[in-house]
């Protein structure tokens, strides 16, 4: 007898091949039958009468390492499907932390109203601190080299020494032997932009040993340093030098210098896959990105040494005004103030929602003077308004891509329900299967379903989760594809999404008829097990 049994439902396997109906059924956390009339019964019988059954989908490419920890529900993400979220991108920060990763790390706990002391200092001690919470979701992590390079030499612009490197090699081997499925690069923020490519091979190189997954953001989306071509020949050359497998993650075009050059993008992606190396990549699909004041104004030379130096710059009448000039040259990349919503600053939440331009008229003064008053109490996030929508379906399009969020999980109620973020932490996966799939047709079904789940299982080496078929785990999500949609805007973000009727985890019912059940059925996943 199964424990539960899928009826009537048109199945999406994950693999991309055409929907067929039929009946999954479930015992225990596990898949055990698929076909078209399963003779058992079963304890519960769901119908799934004009719905769509497919595996749960797979987050590639999210930062929610420290919102987990403060709320493990994961609700904006259960609630669209996600039964596994993939942590610890753009270079960490859940560990290690040991100096200036734990002084980074202590900033954004406090930004969730997290003062105690943090409870762990490398990747055994945070996996095994969220394997004891009631997690909503499936918990994969990567290393951080971000978090590697600060535990290290804290933000120290220069390149390591010997017995620097053979640290940094030995928290990546240890992060790896804890569990970790690879390690992320986020060479475009500091610390990380800090290192250069040797460095970075050669910690690829101890990562290739464990075939794990090298996650990049790469150093230039736009034409703020070597430019967007070259940052990816960057991390191809480090691919190709190490051996190891890249993962370019959200691929984009940023900001009207490089706009219109998706097609040149993929053409370079398809021809490394040519030469055999093993790239692929990631992609929230909306027309603005997500970043902060330090990730998209403040010069990287003036952040080394930590925030206290930063601030000390910024007392500093020349430096100030020095920083100051590049502020407004970034702010031209970006397209203007204009563009650059907030979306939270903790010291004054009466700003969040309204962008940078407005900002500064309200302090009655220029924004690249407004972004450094605000800098001096706390760091801001923005959704910025700095992609082009041809250049976002010209790269959803690609067989070579998949779909993630670069989102947090987080809620409309509960201590994450604060500030004004981006719609991806709510909509991301019905917003890719309703408008793209079904309303606009760039995309089957199947092979939007895909870019969520098998593609990305693969990705990371889970061979026990994104398809639909006896043996896998029973992380499955059961939609009605005429309805499903997202209904998370940028002037209300914080939506969940219509049309998924029912999500399991490990064979639980975590959503049943658009509800949280509450049922905590989520497991920390280890590379390897």
């Amino acid at each position: 007898m199964y424990d539960l049994l899928f009826r009537n439902v048109e199945i999406i396997d994950g693999t991309g091949s055409a929907r067929f109906r039929g009946e999954v059924g479930i015992k225990d956390d596990t898949i055990v039958a698929v076909g078209t009339e399963l003779p058992e019964r079963a304890h519960e019988v769901l119908d799934g009468r004009e719905c769509v059954l497919a595996p749960g989908f797979i987050d590639i490419h999210t930062h929610s390492d420290f919102p987990l920890f403060i709320d493990p529900r994961g609700e904006s993400k259960v609630r669209q499907g996600v039964t596994t979220e993939v942590i610890g991108n753009c270079g960490g920060w859940a560990a290690p932390l040991e100096g200036e990763a734990r002084s980074t790390a202590r900033r954004q706990l406090e930004s969730f109203g997290f003062s105690d002391e943090i409870p762990w200092r490398d990747m055994t001690g945070y996996l095994e601190i969220m394997t004891g919470k009631d997690l909503g979701m499936n918990v994969a992590a990567l290393v951080g080299h971000g978090a590697i390079r600060a535990s290290t030499m804290n933000y120290d612009d220069r390149a390591p020494d010997q017995g620097e490197m053979q640290k940094m090699r030995r928290l990546l081997r240890e992060a790896m032997e804890a569990g970790a499925f690879g390690m992320s690069t986020g060479i475009y923020y500091a610390p990380g932009s800090y290192a250069d490519a040797d460095e970075l091979t050669d910690l690829c190189t101890v990562l290739a040993e464990y075939d794990g997954l090298h996650a990049s953001h790469i150093r230039d989306e736009s034409d703020y340093n070597i430019g967007l071509h070259r940052a990816i020949d960057e991390v191809l050359d480090i691919t190709r030098r190490s051996g190891s497998r890249l993962q370019i993650s959200h691929l984009k075009t940023l900001g009207p210098a490089v706009w219109g050059q998706a097609p040149e993008l993929l053409k370079k992606l398809a021809l490394a896959r040519t030469e055999g190396l093993e790239v692929a990549a990631d992609q929230y699909p909306y027309a603005a990105s997500g970043s902060s004041i330090t990730g998209a104004l403040i010069p990287r030379w003036a952040q080394a040494g930590g925030r206290e130096q930063l601030l000390g710059h910024l007392d500093n009448p020349e430096m100030r005004g020095k920083i100051g000039m590049e502020v407004q040259e970034n702010l031209r990349r970006r397209g203007g103030a204009d563009r650059l919503m907030i979306a939270s600053y903790d010291p004054d939440t009466d700003l969040e929602g309204y962008t940078l331009e407005e900002a500064a008229q309200m302090k009655d003064t220029e924004p690249a003077e407004a972004a450094l008053q605000l800098l001096a109490e706390a760091d801001a996030s923005f959704v910025s308004f700095v992609l082009q929508e041809e250049d976002v379906r010209t790269i959803l399009g690609s067989e070579y891509v998949m779909v993630a969020s670069d989102g947090r999980a987080v809620a409309a109620d509960g201590p994450l329900s604060g500030g004004h973020p981006h719609p991806r932490y709510f909509g991301t996966f019905p917003r890719v299967l309703g408008k793209y799939c079904r309303d606009e047709g760039l995309l089957q079904l199947e092979n939007g379903v895909h870019k969520m789940t098998q593609m990305p299982a693969d990705r990371l080496g889970l061979t026990d989760r994104g398809t639909v078929r006896p043996g896998m785990k029973a992380d499955l999500v059961l939609f009605s594809a005429e309805e499903i949609a997202d209904r998370a805007t940028f002037e209300k973000p914080k939506a969940y999404p219509a049309g998924i009727r029912s999500v399991l985890v490990n064979g639980q019912v975590v959503i049943r008829e658009g509800k949280c059940t509450g049922r905590p059925a989520g497991q920390v996943l280890r590379r390897g097990q």
